[in-house]
């Protein structure tokens, strides 16, 4: 019985010091010297309590806890809304609703002569809430098919889109790190931009592939998720939070928002391994009837590849008009409100 214990307790304990190791060396000390010291010496009093002391039970309570201890560190740290950020980043976004007046402050419209070269924008916006005819989500891919980042957009009767892409804020010197985006490196940060900004830079300065989906949503519904990005804005300017790969991404935290609206008779958000794979997303979503599906998926995605279409309208102010010419209709959404 105890080896069998030991057996199956030995894959948890190795994934806690795994763990560990990797939290100190990415959230510990900046100095790598620093970082490498605690490394080790966190390894070595892992490994000496938990094969050295005995009886065994005594080296599993006192490994519980080292590791508690080290957890409770990892928790405290905080995120920060004052750090030496990228330009692309700098201001953090806010709105305030009046009636069905939404003022949006800090709406990013770059003008990019490439990736790292661009005059910067900010702007505030008003939109209507009244006129929003629906929304839309972006689906772009830089590398493996698997993984995509997404982007809600929500288009306004005679006006501009608004759209919203769920990101990591960094800090000047910092790059992007799949492997660093599950521990406490990046604060969230949600950009608020111009279509022709947000879509534009990966359409037309970063070569990724933009697919654009037109989404079966009540108006209701559309209405308040927008406002519930709103309040994470609004919460996120006074209250800082950490990003997550895993658990705070672009995808997931959509997800999330899906959960505090009103369903107004829409599919209830359900757990699926494309909300993390989110590559597949469009096919989770055809599944579930939110896109068009009065074409096979194949067709439909082909169809809502605006790719060429991005590329081809480059900063034109039409950029948001000119990549729907010809998209998939919107699905209608019976009995509810529109």
């Amino acid at each position: 019985m105890r080896m069998a214990l030991v057996i199956l307790s030995a894959p948890l304990l190795l994934a806690l010091i795994a763990w560990g190791t990797a939290a100190l060396w990415f959230d510990g000390p900046t100095a790598r010297p620093l970082a490498a010291l605690a490394v080790a010496v966190f390894v070595v009093a892992a490994l000496t309590l938990l094969l050295g002391m005995r009886p065994r039970w005594r080296g599993l309570l006192a490994f519980a806890g080292l590791f508690a201890v080290l957890l409770a560190w990892w928790l405290s740290l905080a995120p920060r809304n004052d750090r030496n950020w990228y330009r692309d980043v700098r201001v953090t976004p806010t709105a305030e609703l009046d009636g069905d007046r939404l003022t949006v402050h800090g709406v990013r419209n770059f003008t990019y002569r490439s990736e790292t070269d661009w005059d910067e924008h900010w702007e505030d916006r008003t939109y209507d809430l009244a006129k929003l005819r629906g929304l839309d989500l972006f689906m772009a891919y830089w590398g493996s098919p698997t993984i995509a980042h997404t982007i809600m957009s929500w288009e306004f009767e005679g006006g501009l889109p608004l759209a919203i892409s769920i990101e990591t804020r960094k800090e000047q010197g910092e790059s992007y790190s799949a492997v660093r985006g599950f521990f406490r490196q990046y604060e969230l940060y949600y950009v608020v931009a111009d279509e022709r900004d947000v879509i534009g830079l990966r359409t037309n300065q970063r070569g990724e592939q933009v697919f654009l989906y037109r989404l079966r949503t009540p108006r209701t519904r559309a209405r308040q998720l927008l406002l519930s990005y709103v309040d994470a804005m609004n919460r996120l300017a006074k209250t800082p939070e950490w990003y997550n790969a895993f658990t705070h991404n672009c995808t997931t935290t959509i997800e999330l928002h899906t959960r505090h609206v009103v369903t107004d008779g829409g599919p209830a958000p359900v757990w699926d391994w494309r909300l993390y794979l989110n590559g597949r997303l469009d096919e989770l979503l055809y599944e579930q009837g939110v896109v068009n599906t009065s074409l096979p998926f194949p067709e439909l995605r082909a169809a809502s590849d605006i790719t060429q279409r991005g590329r081809a309208a480059g900063a034109d102010p039409a950029f948001s008009e000119r990549i729907r010419v010809g998209l998939p209709a919107r699905p209608q959404f019976p009995g509810a409100a529109r």
